[in-house]
């Protein structure tokens, strides 16, 4: 690799990103990122807009003296006491640099009611100010895709005259098509004097939902240096992603011949940490660190990256840092996938007891958006507490209650026959209870009832356990089922299955002789 093709990685999670409305971070938060991303490898951290605040001006200041490898930069306007303020905030870091910037566009003209000529003025004047406090400086034109061609091209050539050392292109409103951002580039290196001495930049916002490819397109064009945020996080609808430029470069190495110095096991991490200091969650389906990027549910895939990763798989969890199983337990998942699944959790089923566990898998399934291992582990305890040959099996319940009382309509198979009793009580579970005595007639104690949640959510998985005894005997039984009551009938009955049981084996002995107490 030469030089030519390294990418200069510029990370504005804690400035831009800090601009999302409701992302602002504590002056400890914004000091715990930048220590990330200086270790992840990024090239410059743009700590920040020093003039904004006393608090971004200190959260600047800390970050400079605290970063030990990246280049740490702040924002200022295109006015004296900006670039003044900036240069206090960074003049302590080890590499500081000043990025100043002003709008160019026919629309950004008119704010501050600046003809062409005086702009340029205006231009020449700041950033020749800024070079004379710092040698590494970076100029903008805001909203240069919007930017006459021609204007662009002259205020471009005055900012490298006047001493900037990195050109800064932003797509501040997300504008651009990648073919569009590929060509201005291209024409600010072939039509500007000067060019091939500085360092051409992109920002690309992510309004039309192509900034990963447009900042892509720009760096085939020649840019090196792109703008990003941690998860794409910025005004609007955010900005180039750090993680998604990083990895195309690295994936696509074949087609794009570039390189960055970005670990990229560390990625994970500081996207998860942004997510939680920045009050943004990461969209389940978000390209390389969302929740379901590296996740399998289809019964296809699941069977495809079990003999092979590289079936559905372009990337491996483990380059981002991400050490958990792709496997995603639902509705769609198959056989294979559930074999695999029990495995890794200790679990060596038959084919048989596969079958059975994979019917009760499908039915949750069916009833959960996601099933976790934890539901998965109470299915397989299930399954082997409640078997096919059970004398009582639980068919049909519907339970009313409220205000008006409690009832509970049930209906059982008793050794091949079906009942159905209709019952009241105290309350739902024990209105099922009540029920299940009247079909089956016993003296037994309950001495336990204990419901616990197996995952969160309205939808979790409940498992009940159930303890009785009769003349000394003690049974227990145990139910899981997103359905609280019907878990705590499956567990009563599969205790009165265990007592039963019991009850034979003890008139075997010749101690008892009838199978059941009525």
């Amino acid at each position: 690799m030469t030089d030519k093709n390294r990418v200069v990685i510029f990370d504005t999670t804690l400035r831009d990103g800090e601009q999302s409305p409701g992302a602002t971070m504590s002056h400890e938060e914004k000091l715990e990122i930048a220590q990330m991303l200086d270790e992840m490898g990024v090239d410059i951290i743009e700590a920040g807009f020093p003039i904004a605040s006393e608090g971004d001006f200190a959260a600047v200041s800390a970050i400079a003296r605290q970063a030990k490898n990246s280049v740490i930069c702040g924002l200022a306007r295109a006015q004296l006491p900006d670039i003044d303020r900036c240069w206090e905030a960074v003049r302590h870091a080890r590499r500081p640099r000043i990025h100043t910037f002003i709008g160019t566009s026919p629309l950004h003209r008119a704010i501050p009611n600046l003809d062409m000529d005086q702009m340029a003025e205006r231009i020449e004047q700041t950033v020749t100010h800024a070079r004379n406090l710092c040698d590494n400086v970076q100029w903008s034109p805001m909203d240069a895709t919007r930017t006459e061609h021609d204007y662009l091209c002259r205020v471009v050539e005055i900012a490298i005259k006047a001493g900037a050392t990195t050109i800064n292109i932003p797509d501040t409103v997300g504008y651009t098509a990648p073919r569009e951002s590929a060509d201005l580039i291209r024409m600010l290196l072939e039509r500007v004097p000067g060019s091939e001495n500085v360092v051409f930049a992109t920002h690309c916002h992510n309004d039309l939902g192509m900034a990963t490819a447009n900042a892509l397109a720009a760096v085939e064009a020649g840019a090196r240096q792109i703008e990003c945020t941690i998860n794409g996080l910025g005004e609007r609808a955010g900005n180039t992603a750090l993680e998604e430029v990083v990895m195309a470069l690295k994936v696509r190495h074949d087609i794009m011949p570039f390189t960055t110095g970005i670990d990229t096991t560390r990625i994970m991490g500081i996207s998860r940490r942004v997510a939680q200091v920045s009050g943004f969650p990461v969209q389940f389906n978000k390209a390389i660190v969302g929740k379901n990027a590296f996740l399998h549910e289809s019964g296809i895939h699941q069977d495809g990256v079990l003999k092979n990763v590289e079936t559905f798989e372009i990337m491996r969890p483990a380059d981002i840092g991400l050490n958990e199983t792709n496997i995603a337990m639902g509705k769609h998942s198959g056989r294979a996938a559930l074999r695999a699944k029990l495995a890794d959790l200790g679990y060596d089923v038959g084919d048989n007891q596969l079958k059975d566990i994979f019917v009760r898998f499908k039915a949750l399934a069916d009833r959960k958006k996601e099933v976790y291992d934890e539901d998965i582990v109470a299915l397989v305890q299930d399954a082997s507490a409640n078997t096919g040959d059970d004398h009582l099996q639980v068919k049909h319940l519907r339970v009313v209650c409220g205000s008006d009382g409690q009832s509970a309509d049930l209906t059982m198979i008793v050794d091949g026959q079906e009942k159905t009793v209709h019952a009241t009580g105290d309350g739902p579970v024990d209105a099922c209870f009540n029920a299940v005595k009247q079909i089956f007639p016993h003296n037994a104690m309950l001495k336990l009832y204990q419901v616990h949640a197996v995952t969160e959510g309205t939808d979790a998985q409940a498992t009940v356990s159930v303890r009785m005894e009769e003349d000394g005997r003690i049974v227990n039984g145990q139910a899981a089922d997103t359905d609280t009551i019907l878990a705590s009938v499956k567990a009563y009955v599969g205790a009165l299955n265990h007592l039963i049981v019991r009850r034979t084996r003890a008139g075997k002995d010749g101690k008892e002789i009838s199978m059941y107490s009525h």
